[in-house]
């Protein structure tokens, strides 16, 4: 009796999968794994449903605490790929081992995904199922598939299966980010119409503008206008608050792992917010020498998260750097809420490295410091110092070059 666990939504993928793994791969049964990352309910009534007939027995694990954790730690480290907050990505290592584990409760010989040969999350999954003595399987880039075979597929076999907003367009959500792709919006050139989102508003339509405020511990939100929510509830609300001023939209050419580049549309509210204000925290307590080098250490780890290896040994050595930094990235921020934008406008922390006193244009020092505006007069002849003679030796020397070649002689 060979049994396989499928990573199964109920979607197109998915659904074809259950048949291709029965017919093509011989296993006498196929155990549906659906992992709740914060999808809305009817995907979740939808996949009950399909997976009943199919006859397929299915499980669904709830991952929502265990991902929205990860979420509000990768704020530590101002994580996002190419300009947008890290949804997808995040979720697959999360998912992938929910499914895993499933997969040995139940005595399954295998494991496998519906995820196609040019996309990211066939990496992210593969990274974690294969530490396990499992084998993985991947019908729909081991048979080299096709969206329109899929459908000819589950039309003749008459499967009850849809595509995102009924075949239009593919589409993921989670707690963090919600995206759209495929179809029309393959194309760079094509402008998408306003139904793709759901989270946000068009920006401009809220009205008058709100002021929110954040709440950091240790660089980790845990409060919003001073009411304490636990993780799962934090991404919620604010996703719902800020999605009504149109906050979070990023519609981009994004550059996947195998170099394939192509157009992605994402919905991100509560993570744009929560990013905005973390970072705007850490530019109050951080020192410059901080601030430059963690640049360097944020991408690194956002990088590693893209590809879906948050386990990998570097990551474990950058957050030892990134912790030690958000020991004092606790305070408020305010965020100002208005078309489309999520800005900070305030901020304040016990651990603070400003001087109001010292930085003011109103006070003849720096105060207590013993530092006097006459004594930057010293740095500023020194400031640029090296450039300006090396400029000098460059002049010099070209000079010499044109006199000496002749090129330089006679009347202009």
């Amino acid at each position: 009796m060979e049994r396989v666990a499928l990573a199964f939504s109920g979607g197109l993928d998915t659904t074809v999968c259950v048949g291709l793994l029965e017919e093509e791969y011989g296993y006498d049964e196929v155990v549906g794994v659906t992992v709740d990352v914060g999808q809305p309910d009817e995907e979740f009534e939808e996949a009950e449903e399909t997976a009943d007939a199919l006859g397929v027995e299915q499980y669904v694990v709830d991952a929502r605490e265990e991902f929205a954790t990860l979420c509000l730690d990768s704020l530590k480290a101002n994580a996002t790929y190419q300009g947008y907050p890290l949804g997808t990505a995040l979720a697959r290592p999360v998912i992938a081992n929910a499914i895993l584990e499933t997969a040995k409760e139940h005595d399954c010989d295998a494991v496998a995904h519906g995820c196609t040969g040019k996309g990211n999350d066939q990496l992210r999954f593969e990274a974690v199922w294969r530490d396990s003595e499992l084998d993985v399987i991947a019908p729909v880039r081991e048979l080299e598939l096709t969206r329109e075979w899929e459908m000819e597929y589950a039309e003749e076999r008459g499967l009850p299966v849809e595509s995102g907003n009924e075949g239009d367009w593919s589409i993921d959500t989670n707690l963090w980010s919600r995206s759209v792709e495929g179809a029309k919006l393959e194309d760079p050139g094509y402008v998408p119409p306003e139904d793709i989102y759901e989270w946000t508003d068009a920006p401009g339509e809220a009205g008058e503008a709100d002021l929110v405020e954040i709440e950091f511990e240790d660089g980790e939100p845990v409060a919003v206008d001073g009411e304490e929510y636990g993780p799962v509830e934090l991404i919620e609300y604010l996703n719902d608050l800020a999605g009504a001023y149109g906050v979070g939209r990023t519609d981009m050419m994004e550059d996947r792992m195998l170099g394939l580049k192509v157009r992605e549309n994402y919905e991100h509210p509560a993570a744009t917010v929560l990013l905005n204000a973390h970072e705007s925290l850490e530019g109050l307590v951080l020192t410059q020498e901080e601030r430059d080098f963690k640049t360097q250490v944020d991408q690194q780890w956002s990088n590693k998260a893209y590809q879906g290896l948050i386990d990998a040994p570097l990551v474990g050595a950058l957050e030892g750097f990134i912790d030690e930094t958000q020991s004092r990235v606790t305070g408020t921020v305010t965020v100002k809420l208005e078309g489309g934008s999520a800005r900070p406008v305030g901020r304040e922390s016990e651990y603070a490295a400003y001087s109001e006193d010292a930085a003011s244009f109103n006070t003849e020092t720096v105060e207590g410091q013993n530092i006097t505006q006459k004594d930057a007069t010293g740095v500023a002849k020194y400031h640029g110092f090296q450039g300006r003679l090396a400029n000098k030796v460059i002049d010099a020397q070209d000079k010499k070059t044109l006199a000496t070649d002749g090129s330089g002689d006679g009347d202009e």
